[in-house]
């Protein structure tokens, strides 16, 4: 029977699905549905280190074989977020992923200095496509000198594992990928949305611009996946477009040791469970006896 389970950074999980960051609220959202505790880990809503009031509506637009979101990274902060909720995941021993921000370094540093470690803390996940306030709103993540600088600092104030969430607006994602590794980075999640808008031709107005997620990402996130676990020797996290075990399955083969599910979980709450249980389905019908076995099988 095809097992599930993997290490990813020293740890044991029971799978390698995870949600994206920001698609299950603060975890207790999905409970009347199913339990947090079905997933390898759980990745937070990005977090910052002072509640953020985000955007103004609207926020989320669907698109064709997509969605656009501008939430705005709205989130209730830090501390909150561990006096309110953290319990709540011990109490189901489901570890966890922290997404967190800064517009500033300082704020990026800071954040991850206030998180302790746990037993329940996987990992820290930094979300480096926000705009960076002190340099005209570039993003963190566009730069490998920025990209290096940033996780250098950030990782000298943590004892947890460090992840880069890379955004694809960049020229070469294995340099800014490479520039993360340089500087001490432990795994990176590929990749955020893509910058979009749509355009209101009755009212001859832009009603939203945001992120674009959902199927058109995912062989732009597949390319990145397989080029940079072939060239940067940390654990890739695999995220865009994964809307089923078919889609799973080819970033594993791709290289990525784990899997994260966003946009799919607003198309159908169950996609999660639903995959999980597919992927096994997958190993036991073509003879693998565990998900290791097919990553980064997939040649060219």
């Amino acid at each position: 029977m095809g097992n599930l389970s993997l290490k990813l950074f020293g740890r044991t999980l029971k799978n390698p699905v995870m949600n994206a960051s920001g698609t299950l609220g603060y975890g207790k959202e999905i409970e009347p549905l199913w339990g947090v505790e079905t997933l390898g880990a759980y990745v937070t809503k990005g977090l910052s280190l002072k509640p953020h009031h985000g955007n103004p509506t609207p926020r989320v637009w669907e698109e064709k074989q997509g969605m656009i979101n501008s939430i705005g990274l709205q989130n209730i902060g830090i501390e909150r977020f561990f006096k309110e909720y953290f319990p709540f995941f011990k109490q189901k021993k489901t570890p966890i992923i922290i997404n967190f921000f800064g517009f500033t370094e300082e704020e990026y540093i800071e954040c991850a200095r206030c998180i302790k470690p746990d037993r329940y803390i996987l990992a820290l996940e930094m979300n480096l496509s926000c705009p960076n306030v002190k340099r005209g709103g570039m993003s963190f993540g566009k730069e490998e000198n920025t990209v290096y600088d940033i996780v250098r600092h950030v990782k000298a104030v943590t004892k947890i594992p460090l992840i880069a969430k890379l955004t694809p607006e960049v020229k070469n994602i294995v340099e800014i990928a490479g520039s993360a590794y340089e500087a001490g980075i432990d795994g990176l999640t590929l990749l955020n949305t893509m910058p979009a808008a749509v355009v209101d031709i009755e009212g001859k107005s832009i009603p939203i611009k945001g992120g674009l997620s959902g199927p058109p990402l995912k062989p732009i996130a597949l390319k990145a996946v397989h080029e940079v676990s072939k060239a940067i020797p940390v654990p890739v996290i695999g995220v865009g477009g994964i809307m089923n075990h078919t889609d799973a399955i080819s970033f594993f083969m791709a290289g990525a040791r784990a899997i994260q599910i966003g946009t799919a979980t607003f198309v159908d709450p169950y996609t999660i469970p639903k995959t999980i249980k597919n992927i096994k389905k997958y190993l036991d019908r073509h003879g693998y006896s565990k998900i290791e076995d097919i990553i980064g099988i997939a040649n060219g």
